[in-house]
Protein backbone atom coordinates (compact mmCIF):
# COMPACT_ATOMS: atom_id res chain seq x y z
CA UNK A 1 0.00 0.00 0.00
CA UNK A 2 1.01 3.71 -0.34
CA UNK A 3 -0.11 6.27 1.38
CA UNK A 4 -2.24 8.37 -0.11
CA UNK A 5 -3.33 11.34 2.92
CA UNK A 6 -1.66 12.90 5.82
CA UNK A 7 -4.93 14.92 7.39
CA UNK A 8 -4.64 17.31 10.75
CA UNK A 9 -7.21 18.25 12.62
CA UNK A 10 -6.64 21.55 14.82
CA UNK A 11 -9.39 20.92 18.02
CA UNK A 12 -9.67 23.38 20.50
CA UNK A 13 -12.01 24.24 23.90
CA UNK A 14 -13.76 27.41 23.34
CA UNK A 15 -11.49 29.19 26.25
CA UNK A 16 -8.03 27.74 26.94
CA UNK A 17 -7.10 28.27 30.56
CA UNK A 18 -3.59 29.10 31.58
CA UNK A 19 -2.99 26.22 33.97
CA UNK A 20 -1.14 22.84 33.35
CA UNK A 21 -3.86 21.11 31.34
CA UNK A 22 -2.71 19.40 28.10
CA UNK A 23 -6.45 18.40 26.89
CA UNK A 24 -7.60 21.54 26.39
CA UNK A 25 -6.28 21.40 22.65
CA UNK A 26 -5.81 18.44 20.55
CA UNK A 27 -3.88 17.32 16.55
CA UNK A 28 -5.79 14.76 15.29
CA UNK A 29 -4.02 12.69 12.85
CA UNK A 30 -5.29 10.96 10.58
CA UNK A 31 -3.57 8.79 7.76
CA UNK A 32 -5.13 6.80 4.46
CA UNK A 33 -3.27 4.39 2.56
CA UNK A 34 -5.67 2.81 0.16
CA UNK A 35 -9.03 1.25 1.68
CA UNK A 36 -7.84 1.63 4.93
CA UNK A 37 -7.15 4.49 7.80
CA UNK A 38 -5.12 4.80 11.09
CA UNK A 39 -5.43 7.70 13.89
CA UNK A 40 -3.19 9.39 15.90
CA UNK A 41 -2.58 12.50 17.94
CA UNK A 42 0.35 14.93 18.80
CA UNK A 43 1.21 15.95 22.15
CA UNK A 44 2.60 19.88 20.84
CA UNK A 45 0.64 23.02 20.07
CA UNK A 46 -1.48 21.78 16.98
CA UNK A 47 -0.53 25.20 14.62
CA UNK A 48 3.20 24.59 15.04
CA UNK A 49 2.88 21.23 14.17
CA UNK A 50 0.33 21.90 11.46
CA UNK A 51 3.14 23.95 9.78
CA UNK A 52 5.67 21.73 10.16
CA UNK A 53 4.22 19.48 8.28
CA UNK A 54 3.45 21.71 5.43
CA UNK A 55 6.38 24.31 5.40
CA UNK A 56 8.70 25.34 2.64
CA UNK A 57 11.89 23.76 2.44
CA UNK A 58 14.57 25.79 3.83
CA UNK A 59 17.06 23.34 2.99
CA UNK A 60 17.87 19.79 2.21
CA UNK A 61 17.95 18.98 5.79
CA UNK A 62 15.09 21.34 6.77
CA UNK A 63 11.75 19.62 4.54
CA UNK A 64 8.07 19.39 5.59
CA UNK A 65 7.64 16.71 7.20
CA UNK A 66 4.88 15.68 4.81
CA UNK A 67 7.69 15.17 2.08
CA UNK A 68 9.00 12.08 3.39
CA UNK A 69 5.55 10.55 4.41
CA UNK A 70 3.53 11.11 1.39
CA UNK A 71 4.22 7.99 -1.39
CA UNK A 72 5.45 5.51 0.74
CA UNK A 73 4.77 1.94 0.79
CA UNK A 74 3.32 0.73 4.31
CA UNK A 75 2.99 -3.23 4.74
CA UNK A 76 4.83 -3.87 7.93
CA UNK A 77 5.90 -2.63 11.02
CA UNK A 78 9.42 -2.42 9.29
CA UNK A 79 7.60 0.48 6.63
CA UNK A 80 7.14 3.00 9.95
CA UNK A 81 10.43 2.91 11.36
CA UNK A 82 11.81 3.28 7.58
CA UNK A 83 9.34 6.49 7.48
CA UNK A 84 10.56 7.74 10.83
CA UNK A 85 14.23 7.56 10.29
CA UNK A 86 13.09 9.20 6.47
CA UNK A 87 11.56 11.93 8.47
CA UNK A 88 14.67 12.46 11.25
CA UNK A 89 16.76 12.86 8.50
CA UNK A 90 15.53 14.52 6.20
CA UNK A 91 13.57 17.09 8.59
CA UNK A 92 17.09 17.21 11.08
CA UNK A 93 17.18 21.05 11.70
CA UNK A 94 13.20 21.62 11.35
CA UNK A 95 12.86 21.38 15.53
CA UNK A 96 8.92 20.14 15.44
CA UNK A 97 9.21 16.91 13.51
CA UNK A 98 9.72 14.34 16.53
CA UNK A 99 6.80 16.04 17.94
CA UNK A 100 4.61 16.09 14.30
CA UNK A 101 5.93 12.70 13.21
CA UNK A 102 4.98 11.31 17.04
CA UNK A 103 0.60 11.57 15.42
CA UNK A 104 1.71 10.45 12.06
CA UNK A 105 3.86 7.31 13.71
CA UNK A 106 0.82 6.27 15.95
CA UNK A 107 -1.70 7.04 13.36
CA UNK A 108 0.74 4.55 11.36
CA UNK A 109 0.23 1.91 13.56
CA UNK A 110 -3.35 1.62 14.00
CA UNK A 111 -3.62 1.50 10.19
CA UNK A 112 -1.66 -1.93 10.28
CA UNK A 113 -3.51 -3.08 13.23
CA UNK A 114 -6.84 -2.69 11.31
CA UNK A 115 -5.42 -3.98 8.52
CA UNK A 116 -4.06 -7.08 9.55
CA UNK A 117 -7.13 -7.21 12.33
CA UNK A 118 -4.34 -7.31 15.27
CA UNK A 119 -3.86 -4.85 17.88
CA UNK A 120 -0.80 -2.43 17.82
CA UNK A 121 0.67 -4.30 21.35
CA UNK A 122 0.76 -7.94 18.97
CA UNK A 123 2.41 -6.06 16.04
CA UNK A 124 5.22 -4.85 18.61
CA UNK A 125 6.15 -8.50 18.87
CA UNK A 126 4.32 -8.79 22.64
CA UNK A 127 2.35 -12.13 23.06
CA UNK A 128 0.01 -10.82 26.02
CA UNK A 129 -0.95 -6.85 27.08
CA UNK A 130 -0.78 -7.12 30.56
CA UNK A 131 -3.26 -5.23 33.11
CA UNK A 132 -1.56 -2.16 34.58
CA UNK A 133 -2.45 0.00 38.03
CA UNK A 134 -3.88 3.12 36.78
CA UNK A 135 -2.74 6.56 38.74
CA UNK A 136 -5.35 8.85 38.92
CA UNK A 137 -3.40 12.04 37.36
CA UNK A 138 -4.49 15.26 38.25
CA UNK A 139 -3.72 19.10 39.33
CA UNK A 140 -3.29 20.29 42.94
CA UNK A 141 -6.20 21.86 44.24
CA UNK A 142 -5.43 25.53 44.93
CA UNK A 143 -5.15 25.24 48.43
CA UNK A 144 -4.51 21.91 50.43
CA UNK A 145 -8.24 22.04 51.52
CA UNK A 146 -8.84 21.76 48.25
CA UNK A 147 -6.15 18.86 47.53
CA UNK A 148 -7.84 16.86 50.58
CA UNK A 149 -11.05 17.09 48.59
CA UNK A 150 -9.23 15.82 45.50
CA UNK A 151 -7.64 12.71 47.04
CA UNK A 152 -10.53 11.39 48.43
CA UNK A 153 -12.91 12.00 45.61
CA UNK A 154 -10.07 9.75 43.77
CA UNK A 155 -10.37 7.16 46.72
CA UNK A 156 -13.99 7.09 46.34
CA UNK A 157 -13.94 6.06 43.12
CA UNK A 158 -11.69 3.05 43.58
CA UNK A 159 -8.12 4.60 42.51
CA UNK A 160 -5.51 2.79 44.73
CA UNK A 161 -2.98 5.77 42.97
CA UNK A 162 -3.02 9.26 42.29
CA UNK A 163 -0.72 11.78 40.86
CA UNK A 164 -0.89 15.62 42.18
CA UNK A 165 0.78 18.02 40.20
CA UNK A 166 1.58 21.52 39.01
CA UNK A 167 -0.47 23.60 40.41
CA UNK A 168 0.79 26.09 43.34
CA UNK A 169 3.06 23.22 44.30
CA UNK A 170 7.03 24.24 44.02
CA UNK A 171 5.46 28.30 43.78
CA UNK A 172 4.93 29.51 47.35
CA UNK A 173 6.66 28.37 51.09
CA UNK A 174 7.87 25.28 51.80
CA UNK A 175 4.95 24.41 54.65
CA UNK A 176 2.49 25.62 52.06
CA UNK A 177 3.65 22.58 49.75
CA UNK A 178 4.28 20.39 52.97
CA UNK A 179 0.31 20.65 53.97
CA UNK A 180 -0.34 20.13 50.27
CA UNK A 181 1.46 16.69 50.59
CA UNK A 182 0.13 15.41 53.82
CA UNK A 183 -3.42 16.41 52.63
CA UNK A 184 -2.89 13.78 49.63
CA UNK A 185 -2.20 11.65 51.52
CA UNK A 186 -4.77 11.88 54.20
CA UNK A 187 -7.30 11.78 51.46
CA UNK A 188 -5.68 9.07 49.56
CA UNK A 189 -5.11 6.48 52.76
CA UNK A 190 -2.11 5.12 54.43
CA UNK A 191 -2.28 2.26 51.61
CA UNK A 192 -2.35 4.34 48.15
CA UNK A 193 0.11 4.99 46.17
CA UNK A 194 1.14 8.55 45.83
CA UNK A 195 2.85 9.89 43.56
CA UNK A 196 3.89 14.06 43.20
CA UNK A 197 4.63 16.20 40.08
CA UNK A 198 6.17 18.81 40.23
CA UNK A 199 6.19 20.24 36.70
CA UNK A 200 10.51 21.68 36.08
CA UNK A 201 8.82 24.07 38.17
CA UNK A 202 12.57 24.54 39.69
CA UNK A 203 14.44 24.49 36.67
CA UNK A 204 17.52 23.42 38.34
CA UNK A 205 17.51 24.15 41.30
CA UNK A 206 18.64 21.38 43.68
CA UNK A 207 18.67 23.20 46.82
CA UNK A 208 14.93 24.08 46.52
CA UNK A 209 13.89 20.58 45.09
CA UNK A 210 16.11 19.39 48.18
CA UNK A 211 13.90 21.20 50.75
CA UNK A 212 10.57 19.55 49.45
CA UNK A 213 12.47 15.96 50.31
CA UNK A 214 11.68 15.54 53.86
CA UNK A 215 8.00 16.26 53.42
CA UNK A 216 7.97 13.74 50.43
CA UNK A 217 9.82 10.99 52.79
CA UNK A 218 7.57 11.87 55.54
CA UNK A 219 4.00 10.95 53.46
CA UNK A 220 5.97 8.23 51.61
CA UNK A 221 5.79 9.06 48.08
CA UNK A 222 6.67 6.77 45.66
CA UNK A 223 8.19 9.12 43.32
CA UNK A 224 9.03 13.15 42.54
CA UNK A 225 8.56 13.77 39.08
CA UNK A 226 10.30 16.20 36.74
CA UNK A 227 12.02 18.30 39.76
CA UNK A 228 14.10 19.81 36.57
CA UNK A 229 13.62 20.52 33.19
CA UNK A 230 14.82 17.56 30.82
CA UNK A 231 18.14 17.37 30.26
CA UNK A 232 19.34 18.42 33.52
CA UNK A 233 21.63 15.74 34.13
CA UNK A 234 23.56 16.64 36.48
CA UNK A 235 20.83 18.19 38.74
CA UNK A 236 18.71 14.66 38.69
CA UNK A 237 21.81 12.77 39.87
CA UNK A 238 22.61 14.95 42.62
CA UNK A 239 18.95 14.73 43.73
CA UNK A 240 18.52 11.12 43.14
CA UNK A 241 22.03 10.59 45.83
CA UNK A 242 19.17 12.43 49.04
CA UNK A 243 16.04 11.38 47.94
CA UNK A 244 15.30 7.65 48.39
CA UNK A 245 13.30 6.11 49.40
CA UNK A 246 11.07 8.42 46.81
CA UNK A 247 12.24 7.45 43.48
CA UNK A 248 12.65 10.53 41.00
CA UNK A 249 10.70 9.83 37.81
CA UNK A 250 11.38 11.87 34.06
CA UNK A 251 11.68 11.90 30.54
CA UNK A 252 8.59 13.15 28.95
CA UNK A 253 9.85 16.38 27.91
CA UNK A 254 12.34 13.77 25.71
CA UNK A 255 11.56 14.42 22.24
CA UNK A 256 14.09 11.76 20.55
CA UNK A 257 15.61 8.19 21.85
CA UNK A 258 18.80 9.11 22.51
CA UNK A 259 17.34 12.10 25.21
CA UNK A 260 15.45 9.61 26.80
CA UNK A 261 18.62 7.31 26.26
CA UNK A 262 20.76 9.81 28.69
CA UNK A 263 18.05 10.04 31.32
CA UNK A 264 18.18 5.95 31.33
CA UNK A 265 21.82 6.36 31.62
CA UNK A 266 23.06 9.33 33.88
CA UNK A 267 19.92 10.97 35.88
CA UNK A 268 20.03 8.52 38.77
CA UNK A 269 16.13 7.78 37.53
CA UNK A 270 13.66 4.96 38.99
CA UNK A 271 11.03 5.69 35.99
CA UNK A 272 11.46 6.84 32.87
CA UNK A 273 8.29 8.65 31.94
CA UNK A 274 7.40 8.77 27.64
CA UNK A 275 5.09 10.31 25.95
CA UNK A 276 4.12 8.60 22.79
CA UNK A 277 2.73 11.65 21.06
CA UNK A 278 5.87 13.70 21.73
CA UNK A 279 9.09 11.25 21.25
CA UNK A 280 8.60 9.94 17.80
CA UNK A 281 5.63 7.81 18.33
CA UNK A 282 4.80 4.29 19.24
CA UNK A 283 8.13 2.91 17.50
CA UNK A 284 10.52 5.33 19.65
CA UNK A 285 8.39 4.71 22.38
CA UNK A 286 9.02 0.68 22.31
CA UNK A 287 12.75 1.64 22.16
CA UNK A 288 13.04 3.03 24.97
CA UNK A 289 10.66 0.31 27.21
CA UNK A 290 13.21 -1.97 25.61
CA UNK A 291 16.48 -0.23 26.55
CA UNK A 292 14.39 0.91 30.31
CA UNK A 293 13.88 -3.06 30.87
CA UNK A 294 17.69 -4.03 30.04
CA UNK A 295 18.77 -1.02 32.42
CA UNK A 296 16.36 -1.88 35.02
CA UNK A 297 14.10 1.38 35.51
CA UNK A 298 10.52 1.37 35.15
CA UNK A 299 8.79 2.30 32.01
CA UNK A 300 6.19 4.34 32.42
CA UNK A 301 3.54 5.71 30.06
CA UNK A 302 2.92 9.63 29.79
CA UNK A 303 -0.28 11.09 28.50
CA UNK A 304 -2.92 13.96 29.60
CA UNK A 305 -5.43 13.89 26.43
CA UNK A 306 -7.55 11.93 25.10
CA UNK A 307 -8.60 8.23 25.02
CA UNK A 308 -6.50 7.75 22.25
CA UNK A 309 -3.62 8.90 23.09
CA UNK A 310 -4.13 7.01 26.03
CA UNK A 311 -4.31 3.50 24.18
CA UNK A 312 -0.82 4.65 22.26
CA UNK A 313 0.45 5.50 25.30
CA UNK A 314 0.34 1.95 26.64
CA UNK A 315 0.82 0.04 23.73
CA UNK A 316 4.65 0.77 23.75
CA UNK A 317 5.25 -1.32 27.23
CA UNK A 318 1.86 -3.29 27.22
CA UNK A 319 3.62 -6.96 27.15
CA UNK A 320 5.96 -5.65 30.03
CA UNK A 321 4.81 -7.84 33.17
CA UNK A 322 6.55 -6.29 35.87
CA UNK A 323 5.52 -2.26 34.70
CA UNK A 324 2.59 -1.97 35.91
CA UNK A 325 1.53 1.61 37.12
CA UNK A 326 -0.26 3.49 34.30
CA UNK A 327 -0.91 7.08 34.18
CA UNK A 328 -4.72 7.49 33.52
CA UNK A 329 -5.63 11.32 32.73
CA UNK A 330 -9.31 12.07 35.30
CA UNK A 331 -9.80 15.65 35.13
CA UNK A 332 -10.15 15.75 31.05
CA UNK A 333 -11.69 18.86 29.55
CA UNK A 334 -14.99 18.18 27.90
CA UNK A 335 -13.33 18.73 23.96
CA UNK A 336 -10.44 15.30 25.09
CA UNK A 337 -14.05 13.25 26.12
CA UNK A 338 -15.40 14.21 23.43
CA UNK A 339 -12.56 12.89 21.07
CA UNK A 340 -13.71 8.98 20.70
CA UNK A 341 -16.62 6.95 20.82
CA UNK A 342 -15.00 4.33 23.11
CA UNK A 343 -13.14 4.64 26.36
CA UNK A 344 -10.93 2.66 28.75
CA UNK A 345 -12.23 2.10 31.99
CA UNK A 346 -10.89 0.34 35.04
CA UNK A 347 -11.89 -3.17 35.90
CA UNK A 348 -13.69 -4.72 38.88
CA UNK A 349 -10.23 -4.97 40.22
CA UNK A 350 -9.20 -1.37 39.29
CA UNK A 351 -7.09 -2.29 36.17
CA UNK A 352 -6.94 -1.35 32.68
CA UNK A 353 -5.16 -2.89 29.59
CA UNK A 354 -3.98 -2.33 25.94
CA UNK A 355 -7.55 -3.03 24.05
CA UNK A 356 -7.58 -6.63 22.13
CA UNK A 357 -9.40 -4.86 19.18
CA UNK A 358 -7.61 -4.32 16.42
CA UNK A 359 -5.04 -0.77 15.83
CA UNK A 360 -5.21 0.80 19.00
CA UNK A 361 -8.59 -0.07 19.44
CA UNK A 362 -10.38 3.60 19.96
CA UNK A 363 -12.50 5.42 17.34
CA UNK A 364 -12.47 9.26 17.00
CA UNK A 365 -16.15 10.34 17.32
CA UNK A 366 -15.89 12.94 14.32
CA UNK A 367 -19.61 14.03 14.97
CA UNK A 368 -18.61 14.85 18.82
CA UNK A 369 -15.29 16.91 17.87
CA UNK A 370 -17.14 18.79 15.02
CA UNK A 371 -18.12 22.18 17.25
CA UNK A 372 -14.36 22.02 18.58
CA UNK A 373 -12.60 22.45 15.18
CA UNK A 374 -10.59 25.36 14.27
CA UNK A 375 -10.62 26.71 10.97
CA UNK A 376 -7.19 26.87 10.01
CA UNK A 377 -5.43 27.78 6.47
CA UNK A 378 -2.00 28.47 6.39
CA UNK A 379 -0.81 30.27 2.70
CA UNK A 380 2.24 31.31 1.40
CA UNK A 381 2.99 33.86 -1.53
CA UNK A 382 -0.60 33.20 -2.21
CA UNK A 383 -0.48 29.48 -2.23
CA UNK A 384 -2.84 27.63 0.23
CA UNK A 385 -0.48 25.28 2.11
CA UNK A 386 -3.10 23.80 4.23
CA UNK A 387 -6.24 23.94 4.87
CA UNK A 388 -8.73 22.30 6.91
CA UNK A 389 -9.71 18.66 5.67
CA UNK A 390 -13.08 17.41 5.62
CA UNK A 391 -13.88 15.37 8.67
Amino acid sequence: MKIDAIDFFYLAMPEILDIGDGSQDALLVRVRAGQFEGWGECEAAPLVSIASLVCPMSHSACKPVQASVLGQTIDSPADIRRIGNLVRANSLDLLQADHTLSGIDIALWDLLGRRYEQPVWKLLGYQQSYPKTPYASVLFGDTPELTLAKARAIRARGFRAAKFGWGPFGQGALAIDTAHLHAAREGLGAEGILLIDAGTVWNTDVAAARERLPALQEVGATWLEEPFVSGALREYQELSVASQPVGLAGGEGCHNFHMALHMIDHAGLTFVQIDAGRIGGITISKDVADYAALRGLTYVNHTFTSNLALSASIQPFAGLEDDEICEFPTELKALAVAMTRNHLTPNAQGQIAAPDAPGLGIDPDLEAIRPYLVETEIRVKGKVLYQTPAL
